[in-house]
Formats: structure tokens, sequence, C-alpha cells
């Protein structure tokens, strides 16, 4: 007997599905929610195999629930319920946790046995959402944020300088500050980022990149 959890905001398809998983002798309804605050306590409470969840309600929507149960419990198969098969926030479901998800429209044909099928590693998923799937998963990994060695505005604006390979007259002429102002940043940049000369200095801004 296959326990589930049901999220859906609006009561007669919330009553509807649940009067048809009655039907089924291998599915065994555990509770039936309108909203998903309470999901944590509820999947830790009930103990469920799969869980059913709208993807669109008030308060803590079906993709932030999903995050929830993620962080207690990778196990449970969570099959999202949802209008359109090609919108944003399917794939934001599934990258979420979900394992898959129905079209509401096919759910009173399709529900009992796509519950089976996620359980023996057949998640329901359109082509459409698996090649968005593909092409995130394809997506250069971004760029990390440079490291904050706490540079003022006007060091950065000397390191960039360095990097260029302008010397410090030419900084200062550029900046118009005074030479002696250029050099007092430069000791200062030295050392925050813990160098000991320019090209030292020019290597790691350019490495961390802080230019």
């Amino acid at each position: 007997m296959l326990g589930i959890l049901l999220y859906e905001d609006n009561d007669s398809l919330r009553e509807s599905l649940g009067n048809l998983l009655a039907l089924s002798k291998d599915l065994l309804l555990l509770g039936s929610f309108s909203r998903a605050s309470g999901v944590l306590d509820q999947v830790r409470e009930l103990k469920p195999e799969v869980i059913l969840m709208d993807i669109d309600m008030p308060g803590t929507n079906g993709i932030e629930a999903v995050r929830q149960v993620r962080t207690i419990d990778k196990k449970v198969q969570i099959i999202m319920l949802t209008i359109f098969d090609d919108n944003r926030h399917v794939l934001d479901a599934i990258c979420a946790g979900a394992s898959g998800y129905l079209l509401k429209k096919h759910l009173s044909d399709h529900l009992p046995d796509a519950i089976r099928q996620v359980m023996q590693g057949e998640p329901p998923m359109s082509p459409g959402i698996a090649r968005m799937i593909i092409q995130k998963m394809q997506e250069p990994a971004m760029k990390p944020a440079a490291p904050d060695y706490g540079l003022t505005t006007r060091e950065k604006e000397i390191l960039t300088q360095l990097s260029k390979g302008k010397g410090l007259k030419m900084i200062a002429a550029d900046l118009a500050i005074s030479l002696d102002t250029v050099r007092t940043h430069i000791k200062n940049i030295y050392e925050k980022l813990q160098v000991h000369s320019q090209a030292e200095a020019v290597s790691k801004a350019l490495n961390d990149g802080l230019v």
C-alpha cells in the first residue's frame, strides 16, 4: 500500500482526486490539504511514499514546498499537478527536486498509473520539459563571485589601471590625484591582497576576477 499526501487548493478537485485514489486498492490517501504551509510537519508525521503537489498555491507555493521537503526527505516521490506543461514553473519545480508532473486535465485517466510508474523509476515528464532540463544542465556554470579583499573604489580603479600596464605617473594624471596618493593606494592594495609587487597584484586581480 502506497501512502499519498495531496496538496491542492481547489476544493472540488481535491475532493475528486481523493475519491479517485480511494478506488485503488494499493493507494492510501494519508492526508489532503489546501495549503502547503505545514508540509514539513505533515511529511515527518505521515511518512508518505508519494506527494501530489499543486504547483500554484497561495502562501507556500508548490515549488517552495518541494524545496522544503527535500531538506528532510530525499526519497519521497513528488508529482507536480499543473495546468500547463511547458511553463517555467514546471522546470523550476523539477530542478527543486520534483520527480515529475501531471496535467490536471489528465488526472482522472492517468493519476493512479502515474503514481505506480513514478515508484518504479518512470517519472512523468513531457519531451519539452526534458529538453529544457538538458539545456539548463548544459548552461555554463555561473562565474563565482570575486573574493572580497576590502578594496575601496579608488583602489579598484588603480588596480585596473595597473592591470592595463599603466605607470604610476600616468595613473596619477588619469585619476587627477598626486603621485604620492597613488603610491599610498598601491601600498594599501599590496597589504590587502597580501602581495609584494605590481606583478603579483595584477596576477591576483586577474585570477580572482577583481578587474
